[in-house]
């Protein structure tokens, strides 16, 4: 364990066959899928803070899954924490190793990411499942869960992501500063086995992250758009102390959200607010 996660039981259950002498993250990494070892943790501050710790010290490879059944301070986007009940829902981070992928790629990796969230989502919710820009996971105007991305760099040198998720899915009540969070259980009215839709989860990530390895920008940016939440409509913003109303015509490559009312309008991520 890395110093400063607090104490915790591990229970390792691979799903392919066991990793032996992990100790460099690139070098040990080739060809293993997204989830081929997912690691249990009763208990942790953050799956993404273990993750970290576990990468940096190279006791990870790539791929590798932290699934946390109890996160004390998990964290959200922007400095928000994300709460969430122990063991009913999907709070996992996964080790990517991103050395051969390029400086500018790094929303793209978000957005296959997301895009990955959504493939699984919506194959237990529906069509009505979409990403409101940058991170999050909705259901018509709910919000199913988010994602929060980690990058580690040694100069010039994008070495490795850790990507963090947090989905609701067998929570049936939420409390009152959480008015419009849903979960898959509500949606579809069935109880799931959350580490089976983990692994499910993984499965639809390493298809996203395939297209990403094969340099296929485009689709995944053509993709995103696609299933971006209220794409076409008319949303209010808040930026510092004006809130307006604007109409969300897409994201393009830099994660910039483009809107139009009297003129076009381009907001880099974390610099308006939805109000909702």
């Amino acid at each position: 364990m890395g110093t400063g996660y607090g104490p915790c039981q591990i229970k390792e259950i691979p799903t392919f066959a066991p990793i032996k002498n992990s100790n460099l993250l690139a070098k040990h990494s080739h060809g293993l899928p997204i989830g081929h070892s997912l690691h249990i943790l009763e208990s942790v501050d953050s799956s993404n803070n273990y993750a970290m710790g576990q990468a940096k010290t190279g006791q990870a490879t790539h791929g590798e899954g932290f699934f946390a059944l109890e996160q004390t301070a998990g964290k959200g986007q922007r400095g928000k924490r994300w709460s969430s009940r122990p063991g009913e829902n999907i709070m996992v981070s996964f080790v990517l190793e991103t050395t051969s992928l390029p400086a500018p790629a790094m929303f793209t990796l978000n957005m296959a990411l997301a895009l990955g969230i959504c493939d699984w989502f919506r194959s237990i919710a529906g069509d009505e499942t979409s990403i409101k820009w940058p991170n999050d996971i909705y259901w018509r105007d709910r919000k199913a869960g988010g994602l929060l991305v980690e990058n580690s760099w040694v100069g010039d040198i994008w070495q490795f992501a850790i990507a963090g998720m947090g989905i609701n899915v067998n929570q049936s009540a939420f409390g009152s500063d959480l008015p419009n969070a849903v979960s898959a259980r509500q949606i579809s009215g069935r109880h799931f086995d959350v580490l089976q839709e983990t692994r499910a989860l993984a499965s639809a990530l390493e298809h996203r992250w395939a297209a990403l390895k094969a340099g296929d920008f485009h689709g995944i940016l053509d993709a995103y758009n696609k299933a971006l939440y209220k794409l076409g409509e008319v949303v209010t913003l808040r930026r510092e102390n004006v809130v307006f109303q604007t109409r969300v015509t897409g994201v393009n490559a830099q994660g910039e959200l483009l809107c139009a009312d009297a003129v076009e309008r381009t907001f880099p991520s974390g610099t308006v607010e939805w109000m909702l």
